[in-house]
């Protein structure tokens, strides 16, 4: 029972350091009892510092945000996902995710602090005090966040449990997702009560702000979850969903969904309006710096910047020292060649022209032609978003000790797996140009980004048009500025008009919901998200909330990045350019003129068997491993009497793939 679900006392845990409330400083205490802790304000920012765990920025690797998003619509890694190959996903034979590590530090911390906060038994600054314990909250809400977008249903626990079986199988019995995501919620509004809005240490710490803005996140997630999944195995009471009917007394899922996009909306709006007359400058310099590393554009440099205090539209970031052997290699990354990622061709051809046109559209300026010539000839004219973040030959690619630049080369895109340009498309979004982190594995310093306050305006826009169907004076006041940023026409309406789904639906998996195309406004908010968003680790959630991959049941997607076959980049490679289908480093001609990141291997290539990616809508939740249905069944050897019920579409046992669920 240990190894699944051991919610009892902590004896030992982390605790103060030098500088405790940064989140650069994270060194672990020597052993204290709880009588002896928890009784000043640096116990508490020491505390609760020491759990933080963000998807965007890990305490192992350092800085994880530009390649989440591999292996979608959006960027091409390297590899044969299996997320995309139906029955190929398995269920694991432990616990999965199934973890309750993090929540369990969460409710310890309340157990501990909250008497005592109550009783006036925590010495130091006051507001210190409240702060910290608001940011508990946050983190709370982030972790549940975590299990909620992973399985859906989920047990509610706020206590640290005794080590008692009985005890812990029933607290292991799910609730229905509206009610954890309300939970969620509940904790994030007891945060914004105690939170400063300027946090000890700045924004290397949680804010007020942070806390209205993952409100919002979550809202959004739910009500569009269940207005796109409504009906199905998905949502509570839909057909086949598993959970237990007792626990949907009063509940209407109409009335959930109108509730959640309110409040994402409230939320959103409370950090939109600080955001939009705050938005750093694009010079649209596709150079972030110059070689004395004096910003040139403070929109690209506030993904790479070593200080991101500055920027008001980062409300939480990561510092990274070398003094102190706090480092990250993600500029190391992405001087190699591609980073081992690349835009993928329907990414790239999202991006509208400068006049507010999609490219296929009369009067656009676009050409076709410019493919053959190369990636800068391609982005020309463009949204200005995907010209200064693709790295293309002929830019710096970083500056050298004795300031002279070091130009990126066009046979980049070929590389080992951690260097190679994938889809031609190299992704610059975040990187440096600074000699020091360029060259030396172990010199990362550039700060990784936990909150961008932008996210507010554009989850605003969508949970009011989801809600009420109308672009209002506020959403459209947003969507002007992040337009007017990108040096885009402001005219939102003018790119609408010129919108026609099928072509869209060619290289852009948000273009569906419930496996029907979706109309050109709400697209068009989703294609802002997008390309605003790019890299900064949401499209995977944002797929699944939509239900856009239903299409993919039967119909597989074929991957592209840039135009290779027949442009000057055959001439100029083609004593690198090998096409073989066991060692290759470049797709087949036969497959398409463009590179197809997947298929430039074909033997033993499932992606490649199957004509592309294909999907099952068994994947939208992840399955629960099988040791949770073994420890928490009432007969060992039947987990059918186990308390916790499995997601739609898989089993039980372990490594066994999906089956269909509709």
């Amino acid at each position: 029972m240990k190894k699944y679900i051991k919610l009892s006392i902590l004896t030992a845990f982390v605790a103060l350091f030098v500088g405790c409330d940064s989140f650069l400083d994270r060194e672990p205490l020597d052993q204290v009892t709880p009588q002896m802790y928890f009784r000043t304000v640096d116990d508490l920012a020491a505390y609760t510092i020491n759990n933080y765990s963000f998807q965007t920025v890990t305490s192992n690797y350092g800085l994880n945000l530009f390649g989440i998003d591999n292996h979608t619509d959006n960027q091409a890694g390297t590899g044969y996902p299996v997320f995309w190959q139906p029955g190929e996903k398995k269920v694991p034979s432990g616990t999965g995710g199934w973890d309750w590590g993090n929540i369990r530090s969460n409710n310890y911390f309340f157990e501990n602090v909250l008497p005592k906060y109550e009783a006036g038994e925590i010495s130091g600054n006051q507001d210190h005090v409240k702060h910290y314990i608001g940011e508990m909250y946050v983190i709370r809400a982030y972790n549940y966040f975590d299990k909620l977008k992973a399985f859906g249903d989920f047990p509610i626990v706020t206590e640290v449990l005794t080590d008692t079986e009985d005890l812990l199988i029933e607290a292991s019995k799910r609730k229905p997702r509206n009610q954890v995501a309300r939970f969620i919620l509940e904790d994030l509004d007891k945060a914004v009560d105690l939170l400063m809005d300027t946090p000890p240490n700045g924004k290397n710490r949680i804010s007020k702000n942070v806390a209205h803005l993952l409100r919002a996140r979550v809202a959004l997630y739910e009500g569009t979850w269940e207005k796109h999944h409504k009906g199905t195995s998905f949502v509570p009471g839909g057909t086949g969903w598993p959970g237990d009917q007792a626990d949907l007394q009063g509940f209407n899922i109409d009335n959930e969904i109108s509730y959640f996009l309110d409040e994402a909306m409230k939320s959103a709006k409370v950090v939109g309006d600080q955001m939009v007359n705050s938005l750093a400058v694009n010079t649209e310099s596709a150079e972030g710096m110059d070689a004395s590393l004096s910003s040139l554009n403070p929109y690209y440099m506030m993904f790479a910047d070593e200080d991101m205090e500055k920027y008001d539209e980062i409300l939480m970031w990561k510092e990274f020292n070398r003094s102190v052997g706090i480092i990250n290699n993600l500029q190391m990354e992405l001087t190699r060649n591609g980073g081992g990622s690349g835009w993928t061709k329907g990414m790239v051809n999202s991006f509208v022209m400068s006049n507010g046109l999609p490219i296929y559209a009369s009067g656009s300026g676009y050409n076709t032609d410019w493919e053959n010539e190369g990636v800068n000839e391609t982005l020309q004219n463009r949204d200005s978003r995907i010209v200064i973040f693709t790295k293309k030959p002929g830019d710096v690619n970083f500056y050298q000790t004795d300031g002279s630049p070091a130009i990126a080369d066009i046979r980049l895109i070929f590389g080992d797996a951690g260097s190679q340009a994938t889809t031609g498309f190299m992704i610059k979004k975040g990187k440096h140009y600074s000699p020091v982190m360029a060259q030396d594995h172990n010199a990362g310093t550039s700060g990784g980004i936990v909150f961008r306050g932008t996210e507010a305006m554009l989850i605003y826009m969508e949970a009011s048009y989801e809600k009420n169907g109308t672009v209002d004076a506020i959403a459209s006041n947003y969507w002007r500025a992040l337009r007017r940023r990108a040096n885009v026409d402001e005219d939102f309406n003018k790119t609408i008009n010129a919108t026609v789904m099928s072509e869209e639906a060619k290289g852009d998996f948000g273009a569906y919901s419930r496996g029907q195309l979706i109309d050109p406004v709400l697209y068009n908010i989703r294609r802002e998200r997008r390309n605003e968003l790019a890299a900064e680790a949401f499209r995977w959630d944002d797929l699944k909330r939509w239900r856009a991959l239903d299409q993919l049941k039967n119909n597989p997607y074929k991957v592209e990045g840039m135009r290779f076959w027949g442009t000057d980049y055959e001439t100029e490679l083609a004593n690198l350019t090998l096409v073989d289908p066991a060692t290759g480093n470049m797709s087949s001609p036969e497959l398409s003129d463009y590179i197809v990141p997947y298929e430039k291997i074909t033997v033993n290539n499932n992606i490649a068997a199957q004509g592309g990616f294909l999907f099952t809508p068994a994947h939208y939740l992840e399955p629960i491993g099988m040791d949770v249905f073994r420890l928490t069944s009432s007969d060992k050897s039947n987990y059918n009497t186990s308390v916790v019920y499995q997601n739609p579409g898989w089993s039980t046992q372990a490594q066994t793939g999906a089956t269909d669920v509709e």
